[in-house]
């Protein structure tokens, strides 16, 4: 009876936390730890559990993540979710360093397999984030632009109202005269 640590794809918000706790406790899996894309467990699972698991969570969009490569890829992932929606961006190192430092492999090795796996760099994946977390403070209308750039670690508004309107085509005034959401959930960036 030894602990084991599982991860699961698209957990990406407390709510998934939620969910995941609550199907574990349905299928009697005891979780020690619940973290964005990470749960450590009590006790090993065996296989049939395994499966089991895994056609429950992938019924509700979930996927247990077995490969080593994959994981690393969604552990990057979960590290920029958390920086940029839960940490209010508060990097004090450069991206990069903070990347290596939290997974303990090289960055230009993770980057490449980023890259490869994704579709896109870890830098694009960093700013379409920080742009999706713009688009919520926006809809939310308690924060001014000034502020928002603030929060986020932007060198200027105009350095965000660039990056904003590269990725929406919108520059952030429109997008918040329009009043629709068109934001997107997080396991869609």
């Amino acid at each position: 009876m030894s602990e084991e640590k599982i991860y699961i794809k698209n957990m990406v918000c407390n709510r998934c936390i939620m969910v995941v706790r609550s199907e574990l406790e349905k299928l009697g899996i005891e979780p020690i730890s619940i973290e964005l894309g990470e749960v450590t467990l009590s006790k090993a699972l065996d296989s049939s559990q395994k499966e089991e698991l895994n056609g429950v969570l992938e019924s509700l969009g979930f996927a247990l993540i077995d490969d080593k490569k994959a994981r690393l890829i969604e552990q990057v992932k979960t590290l920029i979710v958390e920086l940029v929606h839960y940490n209010n961006n508060d990097l004090k190192i450069n991206l990069s360093d903070y990347i290596s430092e939290k997974v303990h492999h090289d960055y230009n090795y993770v980057s490449n397999l980023f890259s490869e796996v994704e579709g896109t760099t870890i830098e694009k994946y960093f700013i379409a984030q920080k742009v999706e977390k713009v688009k919520e403070l926006l809809v939310y209308d308690e924060l001014t632009l000034n502020e928002i750039t603030f929060k986020l670690n932007y060198s200027s508004v105009a350095h965000l109202s660039t990056q904003f309107k590269k990725v929406t085509g919108l520059t952030p005034t429109h997008f918040k005269q329009i009043k629709t959401n068109k934001r997107k959930p997080l396991d869609k960036v």
